[in-house]
This record gives C-alpha cells, sequence and structure tokens, in this order.
C-alpha cells in the first residue's frame, strides 16, 4: 500500500490530550510498513466553537447534545428532530441560538474545510475511533469522503462498535465500509494487508462487512492477546496543539482483575473482554521516559481501567526510587493501605479514580464493589493526607436498597466535611454491557429518548444504544434521596475551610475540630481513650483487634468507641471502627 492510512478523532473527544486510539493504531501501522498518520480533526471543531463550549460538549453525555449536533450532517434528509426537540426544556435560550447556529451553520463549514484542506485523495484506509459521543461526527466526515472519494476505504472501531452495535453500524450506515469489534491491534494490519494484497477477508478476527445483499457479516473475535509493543504516536496533535503540559495518554494494563471475579452491577465497560493484562514494569517506565522526552511534558494519564497491584511491589518503588518528577493519574481499587497511597504519592501519582461510588456498606454490597464504606472513607483520609486529588461519584438507584441505606449516609456526611466530596451524587445510568442490564429487577429498558434525536428511523436503537431507561421493582421514591443530596452540598460548599486533625504523644491524643463554621473546638484524651484512638486511626479495625493491639478489656474499648462516636470522631461500620481525624503534621 503506497497511500496512507489516517486514523481520524473526530469530535467530542477531550481536547485537552491526544487520543490513544488515534495513537496506537497509527504506530502499529507504521510497524507493519503502512505509512501512516493520525488526524485529531477534534482540535480544529474546538478552535471554531472555542475551547469552553468543546469541552461543555465534550463532557456532557447525558443529554447526547454532541451527537445531535452531527446528526443532519450525518444522515442529511434521513436526520430525525427538524424542530430541534432535543434542546426543549434542556437548555437556555441563549445556549439555544448558539446550538442552532453550530449544527447548521459550523458544522457544515467544518466538514467541508475539513475535506477540502486535507490531501484525501493521497488516502487509502480511513480510521475512525469511536467511543462516547463520536459516531455522528465521524458518520459525517466518512459520507462527504465517500461522496468525494469513492476508492477510499473507512474503517470503525472503538467501544460505540462492541457487541451488537457494531452490526447495526455497519447495516445501517453507507459511509461505513467495515468495522471491527473488540481489540485491533491484530486485526487492523491483518485488515490493510489484505486490501492491499486483495486477498480474503476471511481470516480478519472481529471484522464485520455489508455484504452485497444488504446483510452484514461478523468474523469471530481473536481471544484477547498481550499488549501492543507499539508506542502511541502523538506527534501530529501536538504539532497542532503545541508543546505543553498536556496529560500524555498511557496504556500499562488492559481489563479489570476484580471486573473479571465481581463485575460490578452498574459497570458498562469492556464490553469486549475482562480479561486483565498488564505491561512489564521495565517496559511500562521506558515508555514513560520515551514519551516524556519527545513530547516534553512530565503528566501521564494511564487509561487503565484499574491498577495492576504488582505495580505496587515493581512500577510504583522504580517511580519514587528513581525521583522521574513525573506525575500520574490512575484509576485504583479503594481498599489501599495508608503505605499504599503514601507509595502512589512518592511516585508521583497526584490523581487517583478508586470508583467509591458510596458511603453504605449495605449499597457497596449490592454494587459488588468488594469494598466497604469504612474502607471508602479511609482512601479519603489517606489520599486527603498525602496530596493526591480524587475523582469520585456518589450513585444511587440500585436494587435491593434502603432508605436507611441513604439516611446512614446522609448523617455520615458532616463528619467527613475535612475530606474530598464527590464531584457529583445522582443516580445510576444503566449501560449497556452491565450485569444491570440484564437484570430480572430492571424492567421497561428502553434505549435514552436522547437516542430518537439523533438517528434516523432505519436504525434499530436497540441494537445500538448504550445508554438506556428503566425502572427498577421496589425503587425508592426520588425524595428519599433528599437528605443526603442536602448533605453532598453542604460538604462541597463548606470542604475548603473545614479541619479534624490529631496530634499525638505516648498516650496522649489532642483533636483538633473545625469541620463546622462557628463550631471549632479540641478534645484530648489520654490513657485508654488516646491508645484506642491511636489504634484505629491508620485503618478500619474491630474491637477485638483494638483490646488485641491495647490491652484494654473488650468492653472498655466499646465503651470508648462509642463515646467517639457520640463525638463523630470516628466512624463505626460493621463491627469495625475508624478513626476520622488525620495526622496533623504531614509526614511523607
Amino acid at each position: 500500500m503506497t497511500n496512507p492510512v489516517v486514523i481520524v478523532s473526530m469530535p467530542f473527544q477531550g481536547a485537552g490530550r491526544p487520543s490513544i486510539q488515534a495513537g496506537l493504531l497509527t504506530a502499529i501501522a507504521r510497524e507493519h510498513g503502512f505509512p501512516a498518520r493520525s488526524l485529531h480533526a477534534n482540535l480544529d471543531f474546538a478552535e471554531r466553537v472555542g475551547p469552553d463550549v468543546y469541552e461543555m460538549l465534550a463532557e456532557d453525555r447525558g443529554r447526547m447534545l454532541g451527537e445531535w449536533l452531527f446528526s443532519v450532517a450525518a444522515f442529511g434528509p434521513d436526520a430525525p428532530d427538524p424542530g430541534s426537540a432535543l434542546l426543549d426544556d434542556q437548555v437556555r435560550p441563549s445556549e439555544r441560538k448558539l446550538l442552532l447556529r453550530i449544527r447548521h451553520e459550523v458544522v457544515p463549514a467544518y466538514l467541508d474545510d475539513l475535506v477540502s484542506g486535507q490531501p484525501w485523495g493521497d488516502v487509502s484506509v480511513a480510521g475512525f475511533t469511536c467511543t462516547f459521543e463520536q459516531n455522528t461526527a465521524s458518520f459525517a466526515l466518512a459520507r462527504r469522503l465517500k461522496e468525494r472519494f469513492p476508492g477510499l476505504v473507512t474503517v470503525f472501531g472503538g467501544a460505540n462498535f462492541d457487541g451488537e452495535m457494531g452490526l447495526e453500524w455497519v447495516r445501517t450506515v453507507e459511509g461505513v465500509d467495515f468495522a471491527i469489534r473488540g481489540e485491533a491491534d491484530e486485526s487492523f494490519p491483518q485488515l490493510l494487508h489484505a486490501l492491499t494484497n486483495n486477498t480474503t477477508l476471511d481470516a480478519v478476527p472481529g471484522l464485520i462487512r455489508r455484504n452485497a445483499d444488504g446483510t452484514v457479516t461478523a468474523h469471530p473475535q481473536a481471544p484477547p492477546g498481550p499488549l501492543p509493543t507499539a508506542i502511541p504516536d502523538y506527534d501530529e496533535y501536538f504539532a497542532k496543539a503545541g508543546r505543553r503540559a498536556v496529560w500524555i495518554p498511557i496504556e500499562t494494563s488492559r481489563g479489570c482483575w476484580w471486573g473479571a471475579k465481581h463485575h460490578c452491577t452498574f459497570c458498562g465497560l469492556n464490553g469486549a473482554s475482562m480479561a486483565f493484562r498488564a505491561k512489564p514494569h521495565e517496559r511500562a517506565l521506558g515508555e514513560l521516559d520515551r514519551q516524556a522526552r519527545r513530547y516534553g511534558s512530565f503528566r501521564f494519564a494511564a487509561v487503565d481501567n484499574i491498577l495492576d497491584t504488582g505495580y505496587l511491589r515493581t512500577l510504583l518503588p522504580a517511580l519514587a526510587e528513581r525521583e522521574r518528577g513525573y506525575e500520574l493519574f490512575y484509576e485504583v481499587k479503594a481498599n489501599l493501605r495508608r503505605d499504599q497511597v503514601r507509595l502512589l504519592a512518592r511516585a508521583g501519582v497526584t490523581r487517583v479514580q478508586p470508583g467509591l461510588e458510596s458511603l453504605s456498606s449495605h449499597v457497596l454490597t449490592l454494587m459488588r464493589k468488594g469494598t466497604t464504606a469504612a474502607q471508602n472513607v479511609n482512601l479519603l483520609r489517606w489520599a486527603r493526607y498525602y496530596g493526591i486529588d480524587v475523582s469520585w461519584n456518589l450513585l444511587w438507584g440500585f436494587p435491593g436498597e434502603t432508605r436507611r441505606d441513604y439516611e446512614e449516609q446522609a448523617a455520615l456526611v458532616p463528619r467527613l466535611a475535612h475530606l474530598q466530596p464527590p464531584e457529583s451524587a445522582d443516580r445510576l445510568w444503566l449501560e449497556r454491557f452491565s450485569p444491570l442490564f440484564t437484570d430480572d429487577r430492571v424492567t421497561g429498558r428502553r434505549p435514552d429518548p436522547g437516542y430518537a434525536h439523533v438517528y434516523p428511523p432505519a436504525v434499530d436503537l436497540e441494537k445500538v444504544a448504550y445508554f438506556f431507561a428503566y425502572e427498577v421493582t421496589g425503587a425508592l421514591p426520588d425524595e428519599a434521596y433528599d437528605g443526603l443530596r442536602r448533605a453532598v452540598a453542604a460538604w462541597t460548599a463548606r470542604n475548603a475551610q473545614a479541619t479534624l486533625t490529631f496530634s499525638a504523644a505516648p498516650r496522649y491524643v489532642q483533636i483538633y475540630d473545625a469541620r463546622r463554621a462557628g463550631g471549632e473546638c479540641t478534645h484530648t484524651f489520654d490513657g485508654p481513650a488516646a491508645d484506642v484512638y491511636a489504634a484505629c486511626s491508620d485503618r478500619p479495625v474491630s474491637p477485638r483487634a483494638v483490646r488485641e493491639k491495647t490491652g484494654l478489656p473488650e468492653a472498655v474499648v466499646r465503651e470508648t468507641l462509642a463515646e467517639f462516636d457520640r463525638l463523630g470522631l470516628v466512624l463505626l461500620d460493621g463491627g469495625n471502627a475508624l478513626a476520622l481525624a488525620l495526622p496533623a503534621i504531614a509526614q511523607r
């Protein structure tokens, strides 16, 4: 193949960092001898509408505004919603005017310039990576390219093509020549070789293609293999965006080791496979070093679904020892110990997403999270102490939950005013591929209403939707969550000023409590009470464990913990106790 391959990232991929999908497939194609480059076309659109408007659209997945903006360009007269009903009751009049101008003026001009401003006549294959709201923009560009360059082959992939979604897109969208379901590390270069040599496509795993009679053929997906050795190529992104302190996407593992054992009930990630694989830590470290030198940024955002526990013994100690100065983001499991959180901080991990989701142990059991409320709170404690930002949300609406679950959380929240509050607190979304999607207690399942405003009637929305509306048998009324809503709002408002710290000497503890405005006070405990508080300050422990550590009678331990609970200084959760105050003096 003498003509190049172009891997396109369309809106609404966030503009603040390159697409790892585009960067990786570009590098893989080159490894197999094909001239390839990426095209971060999302940056061009962000420049047209402005960074603030673009990021608002990129982050807003609930209303499907991004998909709606490109619907007419993607489907022409077949596009639904000529009266822009999607915007009714969702946006302010000023926003409505802006969005209509974008849809009918900015989008067509953007696509026309994208087609005329790139050397598409020299391109053999245009690959599109589609996750969340990247479908209609990609379909719209593919449609224009196929009209202008009929010989150009389009290939689609990404999370939006997993399962039956990919089959329906290939069946109904004429601009889609081929799609690949699942991991494309091997399938994509195999397809390029077959197209170049005009050989059979039958051996390409995961390939979806449209037959002459309009039916669709889907090849079996290959089993998950080792992670590719190629390092993502972000040259085109940085040439366009400039060299700045971008969070460079890295991939050090795939799949979810926890989900492979206990799939969290609401999680729809890893539709293709949960199988967990991680890179050897030496290889991961080498990739960090290379990308830092290549792009002049020391910030890295891991796209991994969960941190490999082996890295707590390998990669993270190596980063801490070598003092690279890298700043990292990772998704982690919430049951990390204090020493492990400290190691994250020493290794340069400044941001984590631990998937807390609830402060109720009962609800966490319903979710199959494998953690307790006390463990979640302890993660928030030590992350705050060691200066790690925590990205987390509170979710509700699970089958089997009770009013008491939310009354207890609402009562707990004021005690946590000194810890990082959630970014949001709301009802869960029903996602395709999640266990709840097929749960008998979830009824009335139907595609989210936004899909009908985006896709033509020929598209079977049941087969392409990722988000669904639903009811839950025995669901709590919405007002059952009002107390927790109010508590979280107060938590968010007060957090910057709230403090709860302790200083300790042998058999002596002083706790400064400034969680409530105007209610600042200092508690002093000595003797057995000080010993009990110290015994539960590192992690949640049982009264028996406190007794064994302090030598105090268990009755004394329980009485002391009850007094701490009355003062709001501990969390009692399922028989375990956790001190809520943080050490007053930071020790790294």
